[in-house]
């Protein structure tokens, strides 16, 4: 009996009192990512993490081998062995690819009806029961141990891949052969990484999409496309959803952004044609920009292009929570100065105007005797001269440029365009006067400046714990 069939015929089954606690759910919906790695991880998530679920006490393994099932497990024994047997179905070996992903497709159209705990056996399942074979394993690297430095060593190294390759690599790759099935894959890792710090079992079916999702979003194989106020109404609207730094009032707003004088870019995937993985704003003057206020200015007028000689980079955007860890946000930066500087062969600066999301927290923490002078201080009123000003111009920057963690900068935006062989170039203050730049940053922002010609210097500099800045950043250590 195929998936769908099985499905069809069971249905009642799953929904019945002894299965079901909860009423049907639907399909996760796209969230903005919140990737440590770029500008949107400043930012506050669009939608609220869920509450983690209650761990079963028991493995899927005893549960498969029980007759009742206890009060925390979602699924009967009974119901997680029919489950087991349908993503063996899927992960045949034997069926061809095509007919995997059509029964892959009857389960995903099983999970978008589960209840959280339900999808949640079902993770499970995937993560223990489809692991490497441990016999397999051992014998083949005992088989490398004794091969080394003989002609046998590397068909030694082959058998011992193979038998790495788990069962649950198959699997997941044949949801990803409907038409669909990427998206759902997408969403069902961003619907179970918030419980991966209380439930450790799942971290091997993490890591095995973790991995099929680097070599898949490879950025070999994506497109970069410009967004223009001329594209599409629906992408668009994706432009208003996913920005997460510097959120968009209305069409107004995101006319300018995407007016004449200015440049979006999107990464996108041929399977995922309509909706940028990746995207970054890019405004088009004549020096670096201090503040944001002006940028996001919809009644300024247009920039002279002539004379532009500076491009600035203002919002970075990760859209995809259910691709983090796979990063291509320095290739998206390269890939867009290229095609700047082909369009405008005067532009010799490119840098940033970047949040700094952690700093405030930071100083609550390790300089809580400045905070509440900054919380009661009227801070647009103080001088260049003024100590209070001095003194955060000076926290920031040892915040920024000094404070590590793991040998990497502390400031997730900071570890983002430090890691991509940027430099620290000045510190702006009032540089996003809103209430989320003060929330963050009491209004402060930064320049980030990419020299073409010392990205791999300052990547160096950085693997050596050493963060590269400018004379003035220096000065305020």
């Amino acid at each position: 009996m195929n998936a769908p069939d099985w499905f069809r015929r069971n249905m009642p089954l799953l929904r019945s009192a002894d299965v079901l606690q909860q009423k049907p759910v639907v399909m996760l919906k796209n969230t903005a990512a919140s990737d440590a790695g770029v500008v949107a991880a400043s930012s506050a998530p669009v939608t609220a993490k869920p509450a983690p679920l209650a761990a079963p006490a028991r493995s899927t393994g005893e549960r498969l081998g029980a007759t009742l099932r206890q009060k925390e497990e979602a699924l009967s024994p009974r119901v997680l062995r029919r489950t087991l047997h349908e993503l063996e179905l899927v992960a045949d070996e034997k069926v061809s690819k095509f007919e995997g992903g059509r029964r892959a497709k009857g389960v995903a159209t099983w999970y978008a009806k589960a209840t959280p705990e339900q999808r949640r056996d079902a993770w499970l399942l995937m993560s223990e029961q489809f692991a490497p074979d441990a016999k397999k394993v051992k014998a083949a690297r005992e088989q490398y141990d004794a091969a080394q430095g003989t002609p046998e060593e590397g068909q030694a190294e082959i058998r011992l891949r193979k038998a790495f390759q788990s069962p649950r690599t198959r699997l997941l790759q044949r949801f990803s052969v409907f038409p669909e099935g990427l998206r759902f894959l997408l969403d069902m890792r961003a619907e179970w990484l918030p419980q991966l710090k209380t439930e450790k079992r799942l971290l091997a079916l993490d890591a095995e999409l973790e991995s099929l999702f680097a070599n898949w979003f490879d950025v070999a194989f994506l497109e970069l496309r410009r967004i223009s106020w001329d594209s599409p109404a629906s992408l668009i609207e994706k432009l208003i959803q996913y920005e997460a730094v510097h959120a968009i009032k209305g069409w107004a707003d995101v006319k300018n952004r995407l007016d004449s004088d200015r440049r979006c870019y999107g990464f996108f995937h041929p399977r995922l044609p309509n909706e940028p993985l990746i995207f970054v704003e890019v405004a088009l003057t004549d020096s670096i920009s201090p503040c944001i206020t002006p940028l996001l200015d919809e009644s300024a007028a247009l920039a002279d292009l002539k004379n532009a000689t500076t491009a600035i980079f203002y919002s970075i955007n990760n859209t995809q929570v259910g691709l983090r860890g796979v990063t291509f946000g320095d290739s998206l930066i390269k890939r867009v100065v290229e095609t700047l500087k082909a369009e405008f062969p005067k532009l010799k600066t490119f840098s940033t105007l970047s949040p700094i999301p952690g700093l405030r927290s930071w100083l609550g923490k390790n300089s809580p005797e400045l905070v509440k002078p900054l919380q009661e201080a009227d801070l647009s009123a103080l001088d260049e001269k003024s100590p209070l000003r001095q003194t955060l111009m000076r926290q920031a920057a040892h915040y920024l440029g000094r404070e590590m963690t793991d040998g990497k900068p502390l400031d997730s935006v900071a570890r983002f365009h430090l890691g991509n062989g940027a430099r620290i170039e000045r510190l702006n203050w009032a540089g996003d006067p809103s209430a989320n730049g003060m929330r963050q940053s009491y209004g402060l922002m930064v320049n980030y400046v990419y020299d073409l010609k010392k990205l791999d210097k300052h990547r160096g500099m950085l693997a050596l714990g050493q963060v590269a800045v400018s004379g003035d950043i220096s000065s305020l250590f």
